[in-house]
């Protein structure tokens, strides 16, 4: 882990919960949709960040941790699928309390992107905080990555890839039994260039673990032809440099 996603923590315990990326779901039916918009949490029970029990967290004796999570959000703002890593030591039962609420069955409900003004399926990545502060328990969910945005608490959303008919994106595809005979979790970084209208420009390999496994190839090919929806600044689409996990399951999320 990071020591500077450790260090996060410190920071974040004095930010106020209320300016989590949160807000009211618009209906479709009645709202003009907008060209872009990035997966959102939503207020009110259904949220995620109402469904998560901070209070039977507290008394199980979980203590301050941080996490990151990506999932597969529908255009209806369902969850199909998610995956949950890059834990603070004791953070278990944080994760666990996390990976139920991101369940099919738990159906959380977020506000689905938007692109070229209609809904579209999309891939979000967040990073979730807790803490005890003063005897009560404090949740922050931030829907990016980046250990900078984060520490700042800045207003920042990164890109999400998305599927449709503007995007050539598929999903992330295991290597061929060829590249990866024996079923390895796999795990890439790549750094990416992507300008304000979701266009990505640019495109590296960071790291890949295991080396030489046929990760990082079935990485840049998965997001080689993706569209994104763009990264937002203080609710504004913005052009960005940042750093995405991709995750390889061998037994799949």
């Amino acid at each position: 882990m990071r020591a500077l996603e450790l260090s996060l923590l410190i920071l974040l315990w004095v930010v106020d919960l209320a300016r989590s990326q949160t807000t009211e779901v618009p209906s479709v039916q009645t709202a003009e949709l907008p060209m872009y918009r990035p997966i959102l949490l939503g207020k009110g029970p259904s949220s995620l960040i109402n469904r998560i029990d901070t209070q039977e967290l507290m008394k199980k004796g979980q203590k301050d941790a941080l996490l990151m999570f990506i999932c597969s959000v529908k255009k209806n703002g369902e969850v199909e699928w998610s995956g949950v890593y890059r834990g603070t030591p004791d953070s278990d039962l944080l994760r666990q309390e996390l990976q139920k609420r991101l369940s099919q069955g738990s159906d959380p409900r977020f506000i689905p992107a938007v692109y070229n003004h209609r809904p579209v399926d999309a891939i979000y990545y967040a990073t979730l905080t807790f803490a005890v502060v003063d005897g009560r328990p404090r949740l922050r969910i931030f829907s990016n990555q980046e250990a900078e945005e984060i520490k700042q608490g800045h207003d920042f959303i990164g890109p999400q890839p998305f599927f449709g008919p503007e995007s050539k994106f598929r999903g992330f595809h295991y290597p061929s039994q060829e590249d990866a005979p024996v079923p390895l979790d796999g795990v890439v970084e790549l750094e990416l260039k992507i300008d304000a209208t979701g266009n990505l420009q640019e495109m590296k390999v960071h790291s890949e673990k295991p080396p030489f496994s046929g990760f990082a190839d079935a990485a840049l090919a998965d997001f080689s032809k993706a569209k994104f929806i763009p990264a937002f600044r203080d609710g504004k689409p913005v052009a960005c440099d940042v750093t995405l996990q991709v995750n390889y399951p061998g037994q799949g999320f």
